[in-house]
């Protein structure tokens, strides 16, 4: 069944976004018997995994940990082809949800959101789009996904440019050929490192723009594991309890001793071991300190440049994309099929952007301080307006007109990442304060989702008219995301964690390093406590 285009004047709730969040949240409040819509601006669901069909677009969570696990009849059914799951293949599970259990019907594409405004007087948000449509509801949840505002590079000449160009968050639908084209890509975030060795098959010639070069480990993708999926479906809820009480969302045995205690040898052969499993968590979490004392974070570190070197025939290239300005971890790690090895071909050059600067985008290519590269086709890999440019694209309004980006002029606040002070009845889900992009996604937001749902479903038994967090409990919470980050050493990198690929964001850590567990326990405790920290009224 087609997603309706048609939006209703009045609703309970408006959900904005129909990514893995928006459609989990229509979901559970559809189940609650409220009259719900999800609003998406793109021409099908799916969010993240609809924009991102750049070549080689692959998640970094194992397949079957990054699924719903809200279905358990699902969650035997469903057969993941790979590892690793690419997007093709994220999407057509998507689908299946959706029309599983008939969400689509619910779904408005097609539909931008440009505002939401509170009114005091009726406790009802305004949603209006870009068509001038408007609707009232009673609750307004953002499902607007963390990374997904494109950010273009900050030099100017890209309207002059003559060829074609494409932002990987917004790849063509039927795809692109770059075969027999000279071919030049910006940036070697994950987008990047995961599009270069794909492009690099087609086209005669690629250049990479690179400024800042970033750890990537491999996946060791192929086919999956059919023993390891057996053993996984065997005792699902047993895992997914697991991933929930976890650091990063992804159950695996914690580490108990510090890098720098332990033997160099004996370092090595656990770095190695953990770098063959092919996966994030692996050589991040071999030790205790990783993250937070710099001198045992270089064991890891130089432990990955030693990989790179291994790989990389060139030594000044395999230099250029060792990072050596940052921790190993506090920029977003990289996985990736083959990134490194693309270098060793002869038609692809790595351009460092420290030594020649990126100066301007000119009508047939690409100009450094030392020269110009002349191209046929642009690949601009160059990330997102993370965690908040989604939010504050949006006119969100609340208590007294206040404009939420006014209010966060100096960084988010919001309570617990669900809800600013303020902003009565809207929630922000895996928002900044929250763990989100330092987790596994699909476990945070079934917690958030799941969470919220009981909050609503409280509101509704009592008679309750709005919730909203108090201004201590925003600030106290604002207070320890920042200090429990101040205690690793991610505060001293810049990196989008920190909003620093922005310019003019105001830098801080905007997700919360105290673990999904830890971050579980007290959402739990805020609900058995009568909300604690958030004002109810009737």
């Amino acid at each position: 069944m087609p997603a309706t285009r048609k939006l209703p004047t009045e609703l309970d709730a408006v959900i904005v976004g129909a990514g893995f969040s928006g459609l989990y949240q229509l979901y559970k409040l559809r189940n609650l018997g409220m009259h719900v819509k999800v609003v998406e601006a793109g021409s099908d669901i799916g969010g993240t995994w609809y924009w991102n069909r750049y070549p080689g677009a692959r998640c970094d969570v194992e397949s079957m940990h990054y699924s719903y696990s809200f279905d358990p009849e699902l969650e035997q059914e469903w057969e993941w082809t790979e590892k690793y799951p690419s997007q093709p293949e994220i999407l057509s599970y998507i689908h299946h949800v959706a029309d599983r259990h008939d969400l689509r019907r619910d779904v408005v594409l097609d539909t931008k959101v440009t505002a939401a405004h509170y009114d005091e007087d009726s406790a009802l948000w305004t949603v209006r789009t870009e068509a001038g449509e408007e609707v009232s509801a009673r609750y307004c949840i953002m499902a607007v996904g963390c990374l997904s505002v494109p950010k273009k590079p900050e030099v100017p000449g890209l309207e002059r440019f003559r060829g074609d160009w494409y932002h990987t968050c917004d790849w063509p639908e039927s795809g692109v050929d770059f075969t027999g084209k000279r071919v030049a890509v910006i940036g070697t975030g994950s987008s990047g490192i995961q599009a270069v060795p794909i492009i690099a098959k087609q086209a005669d010639a690629l250049t990479v723009f690179q400024r800042t070069p970033n750890f990537s480990l491999p996946t060791f993708n192929g086919p999956i594991d059919q023993d390891m999926v057996a053993d996984i479906k065997s005792r699902y809820r047993e895992i997914r309890e697991e991933s929930r009480q976890s650091g990063f969302g992804v159950a695996i045995e914690p580490p108990t001793r510090s890098a720098l205690e332990v033997d160099p040898d004996e370092r090595h052969r656990n770095y190695e071991e953990r770098w063959q499993r092919g996966n994030l968590t692996g050589v991040l979490q071999a030790y205790t300190d990783l993250l937070a004392d710099e001198e045992a974070n270089e064991t890891a570190a130089e432990f990955v440049r030693g990989k790179i070197r291994e790989i990389v025939d060139d030594p000044e290239t395999a230099e250029k994309l060792c990072p050596k300005t940052y921790a190993f971890g506090t920029k977003r790690p990289c996985l990736d099929t083959g990134y490194y090895e693309t270098f060793n071909s002869d038609h692809v050059e790595l351009v460092d952007l420290r030594e020649t600067p990126l100066v301007e985008i000119t009508d047939s290519g690409v100009r450094t301080s030392d020269r110009e590269y002349e191209v046929d086709s642009l690949v601009l890999a160059t990330g997102f307006d993370a965690m908040t440019g989604a939010l504050l694209n949006i006119d969100i309004r609340g208590r007294g007109g206040q404009p939420l980006r006014e209010k966060w002029q100096d960084g988010p606040a919001l309570y617990l990442g669900l809800n600013p002070a303020g902003f009565p009845n809207l929630f922000t889900i895996t928002g900044p304060g929250s763990p989100s992009v330092l987790s596994n996604m699909i476990v945070s937001i079934e917690q958030h989702v799941e969470w919220i749902t009981d909050l609503v479903e409280h509101m509704r038994h009592r008679e309750l008219r709005t919730v909203e967090a108090t201004e201590t409990a925003e600030k106290e919470w604002t207070d320890h995301v920042r200090e429990v980050g101040d205690m690793t050493l991610y505060p001293q990198t810049d990196s989008w964690y920190m909003g620093a690929n922005v310019p003019g964001k105001p830098r801080l850590l905007m997700a919360y390093l105290g673990g999904v567990g830890p971050y579980w326990q007290k959402c739990q405790e805020v609900a058995a406590n009568d909300y604690e920290g958030f004002a109810l009224s009737a």
